[in-house]
Parts: structure tokens; C-alpha cells; sequence
């Protein structure tokens, strides 16, 4: 729960507010929109990804329904990738699989890790994500949420997926 607070503290001084889902444990993204259905905003899937040598490390956010053309996001990043081990994940981001989120970019120490986003879902007025737990869905307006991101040392590349 410390992580939470931490998310929760970040966002309060930077005078964002959000609203939060409290639900039993979202295994899959088709089980979390079940526990968050009929409140708005666009509900994403966020993904960990390393190069091979694993010393570059992109997390991806992009529309929950959508598949990732693992071709495609190589094209853009200019080298082959593959979905991060959960060590790895748990290394740079503190996370275990399954919760997997922009918040826990609150814990990459080294500050190596590229978000991308997909440009299908900028248009949103708001999107979704887990507070680094399954238990929890964070609705955040678009604009804060980049805001959040350039506070906390990133910056959003935003392309086609």
C-alpha cells in the first residue's frame, strides 16, 4: 500500500485529482472492464518490453482492445524487442506481472525507461490505469496524466501502433 500512497502523493502535488475504482483482483483486461463498466474513459493495457540485450526498456500504452504489431513497434524503435521477464520488470519497475502501469514509472531509479503511447487513444478526455495494483483502476484526465509524466522525468512519444 506504500506504493499506492506514493502515486496518490505525487498526484496530489501536482494538484491532479482522479477518480478510483476499488474492485476484487483484475487478472486480465477483460476482467478489469467488467469491474469498471459504464464509467468513461478509455481503458488501456500497458506493456513492458526490452531489447534483447535488455538495456533498453519501452513501456507501451495503447487501447486495451488492440492488439501490438510486435513488427511495427520494432520499425519504430529501430531494434527487436520482446516482452520483459518478470524479473526484469520487477528489477526496473518494482511490479509484478499483471500490474503493469505508467505509475510505476514512480519507481525506475534510472530513469531508462521510453513510454510510448498509441496515438489512436490521445484524442481520450481520460484513461485508465492500475495504482501498481490489480485491486484499484485510476481514471486521470489525458493532459494531467502528461503532466504527471514530464513531472516525473518523461516524456510521452506518441506514434501509430
Amino acid at each position: 500500500m506504500e506504493d499506492i500512497k506514493m502515486i496518490y502523493d505525487k498526484l496530489g502535488e501536482l494538484g491532479i485529482s482522479v477518480e478510483t475504482v476499488d474492485h476484487p483482483p483484475a487478472l486480465t483486461t477483460e476482467q478489469a472492464d467488467e469491474f469498471i463498466e459504464g464509467v468513461p474513459g478509455v481503458r488501456t493495457k500497458t506493456m513492458f518490453l526490452t531489447n534483447r540485450k535488455k538495456k533498453n526498456f519501452y513501456l507501451v500504452i495503447m487501447d486495451d482492445t488492440k492488439r501490438l504489431d510486435m513488427d511495427n513497434f520494432k520499425e519504430i524503435v529501430g531494434e527487436k524487442v520482446k516482452m520483459a521477464s518478470a524479473d526484469t520488470l520487477m528489477q526496473k519497475m518494482k511490479l509484478a506481472p499483471g500490474v503493469v502501469s505508467l505509475f510505476g514509472l514512480l519507481n525506475n531509479e534510472d530513469k531508462d525507461i521510453k513510454v510510448y503511447f498509441d496515438k489512436a487513444i490521445m484524442g481520450e478526455d481520460r484513461m485508465s490505469f492500475h495504482p501498481n495494483t490489480n485491486e484499484k483502476t485510476v481514471f486521470i484526465n489525458t493532459d494531467d496524466m502528461l503532466k504527471f509524466m514530464d513531472a516525473i522525468g518523461y516524456e510521452a512519444n506518441i506514434v501509430e501502433l
